[in-house]
C-alpha cells in the first residue's frame, strides 16, 4: 500500500504538474485529496516516508519483552503452551553438544528431588497404612471381611471402595471426525477393557443420540451413568475427552477435563489438521490426560469408640506377647528341669522362681555332673540359677561305675561295668596282681552286691603260657659227635636264658612251682652206650651255662635219652642234624586259675 500512495504521490508531485498542463479534471481530483487527506502532498510522503524507515531495535525489544511475557502469563497458558517446543528442540541441542553441561545444571536438583520423591512414597505408604490398619480394627471391619469374602474381592479393594468419593479410573482421547481413539491411560490397580472397542461404543452412541433425537449437531452427550460408574465427555473442535468416574465427581472436576482439551488442542494443533490415522505422535499429550486421573477419599475423624478399640487391641497385643514369652521362658526351664532331673547324681527337692531368678535345692553325689557346667550347655547363665546341694552317695549304676574306676584304678586292658542289681562285670585282662587285690577290695565299694570276674583273663597266666611255649619251642645243635655247639646257636642259647629268667619270674607271681627239663638228643649213628654219654653231655654243657648266668640249678633237671626220642623227620632237611639237638620241656604244678599245664 506505502509503493501505491508513493506512486501516487510521484505522480502529484510539483515537477510531474510542471512537465504538463494541470487540465480541469487533475485541478478536481487535487481538490477531493485535499478534502479526503487534509495534508499537503509533499508532507503525506514525508510520513509514509517515515513509516517504511521504521524499525523495532533489539535494545527496545528487551525492555518490552519481560513485562509482555508477565502480562501475557497472567492471561492464560497459551505462551508458556507455545515455548515447550522450542524450549525442548533447545535442550535436545544442548544435549548432544555437550551432556556434561546440563548434567552439572541440574545436578544440585537431583539430591533434592529424590528425597522427596522418597519422602512423599514413605508418607503415602505410611498414610495407606494407618489406613488400612483403622479399618482393619473398626466394627464394620467384620461386615467389610464378610463382603470381601462373598464378591471374592480382597479385603484391600473393599476398604478403597467403602472410603472412596470419586476416582478418575480411565481417560479416552478421541478423534472427533473419525472415532478413532488417539490416547488411553489407566489408573493404578484398574482393569481396562479394549479401549478401542470403548472408544468405538462411545462413539456409537453420541451418533444413535444424534440422529435419533432433535439435537443439533453441535451439540454433544456430555455424561453416561452405569450403577457406580459415571462417563464424563468433554468436547472440543477436533477431540473429545472420555473419563470413566467411579463415584461421585465434583463439577470442577469439568474445568480440569477442559482445560486438558484446550491444551491438547494447543500443543497438537497442526496434528490434529493433518490427521490420517497415526496415533503415535499424540504420545506427547499423555501428561494432559494424566493430569485427569484425580481421585479423593473419605477423610473420617476417629472417634472415641476407634480409639478405644485401637486401646483394647493394642493392651491385647501387648499382653499376647508377654504371654509368649513368659510361656516360651516356663518351656525352657521345665525343659531343663527334666534334664536335670534325669541327670545320675543329682536329686531335685524343691525349684522356684523369685525376683527374677531361678532356685533350685537338692542333693547330690560328689561323683555327679557340675552344675556350672551343665547349665552353661543348656543356655543359662550361673547368676540366673541360685542352687543349693546336701551330699549324697548315689546307688546308681553309673555312678557306682564311676566310683569303682576310682578306687580300684584298672588298667587299660580291663574294663569294669555295674548293671541295675548292683553286679560288677571285670572283663578283659589284667595281671595276678591286680586281680587278687581287686577281688579283696571290691566289697568295700558302696552298691556292688556282687563281682564277676569269670570274662577277665588273667594277664599273667597268658604271659606264662607264651614264655612256655617260646622255651619249648627252641632247639640248640650240636656238632657230629661232640658237645660243641654249631656256628650260630651261641646266640639262641642265651635268648633261650632271657625267657627261662621271664618265666621264673612270671611263676613266682603266680605262686607257681617250675621245674624245667634239660634234655640231650644223639642221633642213632654210634653205639647205644656211647650216644647216651654224648646226649648227656650235651644236655650238661647247657645246664653249665645257665647257672653261670644266674639262674637258680634246683629248677633244672639235666638228662640224656640218647637217639631214643627222634624228632619228626619232615621237619627239617638233615634229619641226622636235627637229632643231635638239646631240648626244653617245662614243668609247672599248684595253678590257682583253671589252666593246668603238665
Amino acid at each position: 500500500m506505502n509503493d501505491f500512495y508513493q506512486n501516487k504521490l510521484a505522480e502529484d508531485s510539483p515537477k510531474h504538474y510542471q512537465q504538463r498542463d494541470e487540465t480541469g479534471e487533475e485541478k478536481e481530483f487535487k481538490e477531493l485529496r485535499s478534502l479526503l487527506i487534509g495534508v499537503e502532498a509533499h508532507k503525506l510522503e514525508e510520513i509514509c516516508q517515515r513509516i517504511d524507515d521504521f524499525k523495532v531495535t533489539p535494545e527496545e525489544i528487551s525492555k518490552a519483552l519481560p513485562e509482555a511475557t508477565v502480562l501475557r502469563s497472567q492471561q492464560d497458558n497459551l505462551l508458556g503452551e507455545a515455548m515447550i517446543s522450542t524450549v525442548e528442540e533447545a535442550i535436545q541441542g544442548s544435549i548432544k553438544k555437550d551432556i556434561n553441561i546440563l548434567s552439572e545444571t541440574i545436578f544440585p536438583l537431583i539430591g533434592p528431588a529424590t528425597r522427596k520423591s522418597v519422602s512423599a512414597a514413605l508418607d503415602e505408604m505410611v498414610q495407606s497404612f494407618n489406613q488400612a490398619l483403622e479399618h482393619s480394627l473398626s466394627p464394620q471391619s467384620f461386615k467389610w471381611r464378610l463382603e470381601a469374602k462373598r464378591t471374592g474381592k480382597s479385603f484391600a479393594e473393599i476398604i478403597l471402595l467403602r472410603t472412596l468419593l470419586y476416582r478418575v479410573e480411565q481417560i479416552f482421547l478421541i478423534h472427533k471426525q473419525s472415532g478413532l481413539l488417539l490416547q488411553h491411560i489407566v489408573a493404578s490397580q484398574v482393569s481396562a477393557q479394549d479401549p478401542d472397542l470403548v472408544s468405538a461404543m462411545l462413539t456409537a452412541i453420541q451418533d444413535f443420540v444424534k440422529d435419533s433425537f432433535s439435537v443439533r449437531q453441535s451439540d454433544g452427550l456430555q455424561s453416561l451413568e452405569f450403577g457406580e460408574l459415571t462417563i464424563w465427555i468433554q468436547e472440543g473442535p477436533s477431540v473429545l475427552i472420555a473419563g470413566i468416574i467411579r463415584g461421585n465427581a465434583p463439577l470442577d472436576l469439568r474445568s480440569v477435563f477442559q482445560d486438558a482439551v484446550e491444551k491438547i488442542h494447543f500443543k497438537a494443533n497442526s496434528l490434529l489438521r493433518n490427521f490420517n490415522g497415526d496415533t503415535e505422535p499424540f504420545e506427547s499429550v499423555k501428561p494432559y490426560l494424566e493430569a485427569c486421573l484425580e481421585s479423593q477419599y473419605k477423610t473420617e475423624k476417629t472417634s472415641n469408640y476407634n480409639l478405644l478399640w485401637s486401646f483394647v487391641t493394642g493392651v491385647g497385643i501387648i499382653a499376647s506377647i508377654w504371654t509368649f514369652f513368659t510361656i516360651k521362658e516356663q518351656l525352657r526351664w521345665n525343659a531343663f528341669l527334666s534334664k536335670l532331673k534325669s541327670e545320675p547324681g543329682l536329686v531335685i527337692l524343691e525349684s522356684k522362681k523369685e525376683q527374677g531368678k531361678y532356685f533350685i535345692s537338692g542333693m547330690r553325689d560328689p561323683l555327679g555332673k557340675d552344675i556350672n557346667s551343665f547349665l552353661k550347655e543348656n543356655n543359662f547363665q550361673p547368676q540366673e540359677v541360685i542352687t543349693q546341694w546336701k551330699p549324697y552317695i548315689s546307688l546308681e549304676p553309673q555312678l557306682i561305675t564311676k566310683r569303682a574306676y576310682l578306687q580300684l584304678k584298672p588298667p587299660k586292658t580291663a574294663s569294669l561295668e555295674v548293671d541295675e542289681n548292683g553286679v560288677l562285670y571285670a572283663t578283659g585282662s589284667a595281671p595276678q596282681q591286680w586281680i587278687l587285690d581287686m577281688r579283696k577290695q571290691v566289697v568295700m565299694i558302696s552298691g556292688i552286691s556282687k563281682y564277676d570276674d569269670t570274662k577277665l583273663d588273667n594277664f599273667d597266666v597268658n604271659q606264662l603260657q607264651f614264655y612256655q611255649n617260646k622255651i619249648e619251642e627252641s632247639i640248640l645243635f650240636f656238632s657230629e659227635g661232640t658237645s660243641d655247639l654249631l656256628p650260630g646257636e651261641d646266640v639262641k642259647l642265651k635268648a633261650q636264658s632271657l625267657n627261662i629268667q621271664k618265666i621264673l619270674e612270671i611263676a613266682t607271681s603266680l605262686n607257681q612251682e617250675l621245674h624245667i627239663k634239660i634234655i640231650g638228643h644223639t642221633n642213632s649213628t654210634g653205639g647205644e652206650k656211647r650216644n647216651m654219654i654224648l646226649s648227656q653231655s650235651r644236655a650238661e654243657k647247657v645246664f653249665s651255662y645257665m647257672t653261670s648266668d644266674g639262674i637258680d640249678s634246683r629248677i633244672f633237671k639235666v638228662i640224656g635219652v640218647a637217639a631214643s626220642e627222634q624228632i619228626n623227620p619232615e621237619s627239617l632237611k638233615n634229619n641226622n642234624e636235627s637229632n643231635r639237638r638239646v631240648s626244653f620241656k617245662i614243668l609247672l604244678n599248684d595253678l590257682q586259675k583253671s589252666k593246668s599245664i603238665n
